[in-house]
């Protein structure tokens, strides 16, 4: 089980030992040092160039790694370890990279032993939405709790699950890939390709995207804002919920199905874990307390009574620096003795 600390203060108080957290992404690299009751002391973002392939990914992971620590006024000596947390298709206890679909060519890639040497300081190796909800539970919104569950919710659906302070990483490394969980059995949508029926690829940003032009490709009489703002080319999550909230019947039924989407997949897990809390995080948790309400008012219709009671259902709190303090975090978990 893992051991928390709560105390609250401020980085000007920080305290000792130090831990760099890595969050590696297929466009941006975020990087942040945090201290030992988790205070964010710096916060870098720089290009991934995954492109390039992972020979210039490694240099500009390492290079993000040095600024942050610069940045908080440190050196690397004095950085009691890093945690990296990376998507894709992984081996974490080997420290592998193995197939990440949004890192082409970063295939079997020895990616902790390799940054480790590039930073001289011994290096933690995570999934990227575990990471988050392992940050959420340190320090965020799941810091009073021992259970939660995190979708992260962007391009697709990540999750992380902390069940009575372990993270479940799985025999095989693919635990809490909740994102794929099916929640359609005939007839699914499709993604990613050639596979059919699951959760983000109904509930992710992107999927509200495609079925909202779908929607106006089925009906094109339908008046409705959504369709000025395709052909603006300005169609995206965001403006779906903007559109909902200034009362398009068209957005409203897009969110609300959405709502019910996530509400499923928290169901299916509140039913398995049985957790203290759901969190959700993300992009599209900026469409604010209503969207919120919906989940949980779906949630509570779905699931048994006692957990539709008990669980929360809350947003994340850390916003885009989870990913790196709960890398940092995670490295704590595993380093500090």
């Amino acid at each position: 089980m893992v051991s928390r600390e709560r105390e609250q203060g401020s980085a000007q108080a920080a305290e000792g030992p130090f831990w760099l957290g890595i969050d590696l992404g297929g466009t941006n690299i975020k990087s942040g040092v945090v201290d030992d009751q988790g205070h964010p002391l710096s916060s870098v973002c720089r290009p991934t160039e995954a492109e390039k392939g992972p020979a210039v990914g490694l240099i500009n992971l390492a290079e993000a790694g040095r600024q942050a620590v610069a940045e908080a006024g440190l050196t690397l000596d004095q950085i009691a370890g890093v945690g990296l947390g990376s998507p894709g298709l992984m081996d974490i206890h080997a420290g592998l990279l193995i197939d990440p679909p949004n890192l082409p060519g970063w295939t079997n890639l020895p990616i902790r032993r390799l940054l480790e040497e590039k930073l001289g300081r011994p290096t933690a190796f995570q999934n990227d939405a575990n990471a988050a909800a392992f940050g959420e539970f340190w320090v965020g919104a799941g810091r009073e709790v021992e259970s939660l569950v995190l979708f992260t919710l962007g391009t697709g659906v990540g999750c992380g699950i902390i069940d009575n302070g372990r993270l479940i990483e799985g025999r095989h490394s693919h635990g809490a890939e909740c994102g794929h969980i099916i929640i359609q059995m005939e007839g699914g949508r499709e993604w990613p390709p050639g596979y059919f029926g699951r959760l983000e690829a109904y509930a992710s940003a992107t999927a509200l995207v495609k079925r909202a032009v779908e929607a106006l490709d089925r009906d094109r009489n339908l008046t409705t804002s959504l369709r000025t703002l395709l052909a603006q080319d300005n169609l995206s999550s965001r403006t779906i919920f903007e559109a909902a909230d200034a009362g398009d019947a068209l957005a409203k039924r897009l969110v609300r199905e959405t709502a019910r989407y996530l509400a499923v997949g928290a169901v299916n897990l509140m039913h398995t874990i049985d957790p203290d809390m759901v969190l959700f995080a993300g992009g599209m948790i900026a469409a604010g307390p209503s969207f919120l309400e919906q989940i949980r008012a779906d949630i509570r219709e779905m699931a048994f009574p006692i957990p539709a009671r008990a669980t929360r259902i809350e947003y994340a709190a850390l916003g885009v620096d989870a990913g790196f303090i709960g890398a940092a975090g995670w490295a704590r978990f595993k380093f500090k003795p």
